[in-house]
């Protein structure tokens, strides 16, 4: 039977900051590494690390700067990578387009589930009748998947590697599994990347899954780096999903 998964992003991994040997700098003790490093990155272009500029001495008033002028070369020197499970396939093809990313999704070839487990859309949820309907759908095509599975195995009895005979029988039984089906990703991205996938996709006119993915990327991002986040403002919609948009998105 159909098992309803739901959304769970985790940050894994994030850069950290070590100050150079022989530089008279020192990062801004309010400053995360992220923060550090990308001042660090945009004062190296002048070797400004003294902060002549009173207006711009602090990190978070230096880093406001770079937003303002649009210098967000500089985020890229930064990395974050989240874990995120529960997101159906269909959202995830929308993932994947944002290529400045680095993928790692879990392969339906080699990874077989014995339970359905599928991303059942918000507006069919909420209603016991199209829940019922859609879980439905998804346990029939589930059935065709393994009767599939099973003739194509047996249409292969005569592979002497069992290995290669369930691969190729899953590559070809999987093209009838629904895009609810729940996929699981590594990504990792640079603060621009990241800040440009939240600047497209939280929008109110982006599909309501990755929306919701990308303003929980979001929140996770800012414990990283307050600051270069601190410009997306969060709200809630009509339905109550949030949204998120930041007035440097042009």
């Amino acid at each position: 039977m159909a098992v309803s998964s739901h959304l769970d992003v985790q940050l894994i991994a994030a850069s950290q900051f070590r100050a150079p040997e022989g530089v008279a700098w020192e990062a801004d003790p309010t400053a995360t590494d992220a923060e550090s490093l990308v001042e660090f990155a945009g004062r190296a272009c002048y070797e400004s690390f003294d902060r002549p500029n009173p207006h711009t001495a602090a990190n978070d008033a230096y880093l406001h700067h770079i937003l303002d002028v649009g210098h967000d070369a500089l985020l890229e020197h930064a990395t974050a990578t989240l874990y995120i499970r529960g997101l159906s396939r269909a959202a995830g093809n929308e993932l994947l387009r944002h290529r400045h990313f680095s993928f790692s999704q879990l392969s339906q070839r080699f990874v077989h589930s014995d339970d359905n487990e599928v991303v059942v859309p918000d507006i069919i949820a909420d209603d016991e009748e199209l829940s019922r309907m859609f879980l439905r759908a998804v346990d029939d095509s589930r059935f065709v998947y393994d009767e599939l599975l099973q003739a194509l195995e047996e249409n292969m009895a005569s592979e002497p590697n069992a290995l290669l005979r369930k691969k190729k029988a899953r590559q070809a039984a999987r093209a009838i599994l629904p895009n609810a089906t729940e996929t699981r990703f590594v990504v990792t991205g640079n603060y621009r990347a990241w800040r440009g996938f939240i600047a497209s996709r939280a929008s109110e006119h982006a599909d309501v899954e990755i929306r919701t993915l990308a303003v929980e990327c979001l929140e996770l991002l800012r414990g990283q780096a307050p600051v270069l986040f601190s410009d997306f403002l969060i709200s809630e919609l009509a339905d109550g999903t949030r949204m998120a948009t930041s007035p440097y998105v042009r």
